[in-house]
C-alpha cells in the first residue's frame, strides 16, 4: 500500500511536537545547537515527504548527548508516532556485539584469535573451497590453510551468504540470507551443517561478507560454554544497562517494535506484507525462537546501542563497568587486511575486528576521520565511533529495500558541519 497519501494527512498535526522531541537534547561542547537544528530539518522534510518512515537519531560527543532526534512514525497506518524507546531490527549491527563477546573471551585466556575455528568446531578441521569454471560450473577443492578465529572476524574466512559459485548446494542445504530468526533448529546446528558446504574463497584471500559471525557466535558458546543469549547478557548487555537488546522480544515489549517499510519502483514507501517474516513482525515476536544469529539476530534502542558504541569510545568501559581492555579495543578498529583494497565496498578504507575503518579520508572522499569506524545493518540502520572528534553516532529506522535514499550520507555531512 502506497503511504505517501497518509503521511501528508498526519504530517501537519504531528511535525511540531516531533520536531520538539528531536531537539531535547542541547549541544555539546563543540558542536553548534544552531546547525544541529539542521538535523530537525532534515528529517522532519523526508519523513513528511513520505521518502522516510520514522527515524530516531543519537550523536554523542565526548560522552554527553549532543542531540536526540525522533522523527515520523513507528507505524503509518496506525498513526503511531516513533518514540525514543522503538524498538528496532539491528541486522548486521549484531556482528560488532558478538565481536567483543570474542575479545572477551580471548582476554579471558580462553581463545587466541589466531586459533583454528576447528578447536572449537571440530567440523571445521577440513573445509572445501568451490573454484567456478565456465557455464557455470565448479570445482571443489581442499581449504589451503585452516580457517581461524580472525578470519571469522575480518570477513576473510571465504564464507558468503550461499549466494555464490556453489549456491546450489547452499540451496539444497537450506542456508542462504542472514535472516535466521524463522529457523527451527539451534545456530549451532546451522553453523555445523554449513562446514561440510564448499565455501566461497580460500581463506585468508579475499574480503567476503556472510556467514563468518555466526560461525563466530557458535565459538563463543563453545569458549564460553553456555548459549551466546546469556554469555551476552551476563558480560556485555547487563554490565552496559542495555535492557532493551534481545534475540526475540518478550511479550511486553512487541508494541514498541518499528514496522517495516520498503521503498517501491516510484519511489514511495509501501509496509511490507505481514506475512514475511523478514520484513513483518515475523519471527522475532512469534518464531521458534531457537536460533541465536551472531550476525544478524538482534533487536535493540538507540539508547542501547549508543552505551555499547560509547563503551567502544571510552576505550573499553562505560560508567565504572569495564567490558574490554584499552588494548584489545584498540586491536579491534585498526585495519588488518594485508592488503586494504581487499575491502570492496568502500574507497580509503580497511577492516579490522568487526568494524570498517576508515584509512585514508581523501580517498574516501566523505566526512570522516583518520581511524573512524562503522557498520550498519540490512533494514537501513547505520553507526559510528570517531575517536578524533570524540563523536559516537547511532540512526536507526527500518527500510528494506532502501531504493536511492540519500539519508546516510546527508546524515554524516550534517552532523560533521556542526563541528565547531
Amino acid at each position: 500500500m502506497n503511504t505517501r497519501r497518509i503521511l501528508r494527512h498526519l504530517a501537519l498535526a504531528t511535525a511540531t511536537s516531533l520536531a520538539l522531541l528531536a531537539s531535547a537534547a542541547g549541544a555539546a561542547d563543540g558542536l553548534s545547537d544552531q546547525r544541529l537544528q539542521r538535523l530537525d530539518q532534515f528529517f522532519t522534510t523526508y519523513t513528511e515527504r513520505g521518502d522516510l518512515p520514522g527515524t530516531v537519531t543519537l550523536v554523542l560527543k565526548d560522552g554527553e548527548v549532543a542531540y536526540k532526534g525522533v522523527h515520523g512514525w513507528r507505524d503509518i497506518e496506525s498513526q503511531s508516532p516513533m518514540t525514543e524507546d522503538a524498538i528496532f531490527r539491528i541486522a548486521s549491527q549484531t556482528k560488532a556485539i558478538v565481536s567483543v563477546a570474542a575479545m572477551i573471551l580471548q582476554e579471558e585466556g580462553r581463545l587466541l584469535i589466531g586459533d583454528p575455528v576447528s578447536r572449537y568446531l571440530p567440523e571445521f578441521a577440513q573445509t572445501q573451497v568451490a573454484v567456478a569454471g565456465e557455464d557455470g560450473a565448479y570445482e571443489v577443492v581442499p581449504a589451503k590453510r585452516a580457517i581461524t578465529v580472525r578470519d571469522l572476524l575480518t570477513h576473510t574466512s571465504g564464507v558468503d551468504y550461499g549466494y555464490g559459485t556453489a549456491a546450489d548446494a547452499w540451496a539444497d542445504a537450506g542456508i542462504q540470507g542472514w535472516y535466521f530468526a524463522d529457523r527451527d533448529e539451534p545456530i549451532r546446528e546451522t553453523v555445523r551443517r554449513m562446514a561440510a558446504l564448499p565455501f566461497d574463497a580460500q581463506p585468508g584471500e579475499e574480503w567476503v561478507y556472510g556467514y563468518s559471525t555466526d560461525i563466530l557466535g557458535a565459538v563463543v558458546e563453545v569458549a564460553a560454554g553456555m548459549a551466546l543469549d546469556a554469555f551476552l547478557a551476563e558480560r556485555i548487555f547487563t554490565p552496559l544497562g542495555m535492557t532493551d537488546t534481545h534475540f526475540y522480544l518478550p511479550a511486553d515489549k512487541t508494541g514498541r517494535l518499528a514496522t517495516v517499510y520498503a521503498v517501491t519502483e516510484d519511489g514511495s514507501l509501501a509496509r511490507s506484507p505481514a506475512e514475511s517474516n523478514m520484513t513483518g513482525q515475523g519471527g522475532y515476536v512469534e518464531g521458534p525462537r531457537k536460533s541465536l544469529s551472531a550476525g544478524a539476530g538482534l533487536l535493540s534502542t538507540a539508547h542501547d546501542y549508543a552505551r555499547f558504541l560509547q563503551m567502544l569510545a571510552n576505550e573499553g568501559e562505560l560508567d565504572g563497568a569495564r567490558v574490554l581492555s584499552r588494548k584489545s579495543v584498540q586491536l579491534m578498529t585498526v585495519n588488518h587486511l594485508a592488503d586494504p583494497s581487499m575491502y570492496p565496498w568502500d574507497a580509503g578504507m580497511g577492516f579490522g575486528l568487526g568494524f570498517k575503518v576508515t584509512l585514508d579520508v581523501g580517498v574516501r572522499g566523505v566526512p570522516s576521520s583518520v581511524g573512524d569506524y562503522a557498520w550498519g545493518g540490512a533494514y537501513h540502520s547505520t553507526y559510528w565511533v570517531d575517536p578524533a572528534e570524540g563523536l559516537v553516532v547511532v540512526y536507526f529506522t527500518q527500510v528494506i529495500p532502501s531504493g536511492n535514499l540519500d539519508d546516510h550520507a546527508k546524515l554524516r555531512t550534517l552532523i560533521y558541519q556542526a563541528l565547531e
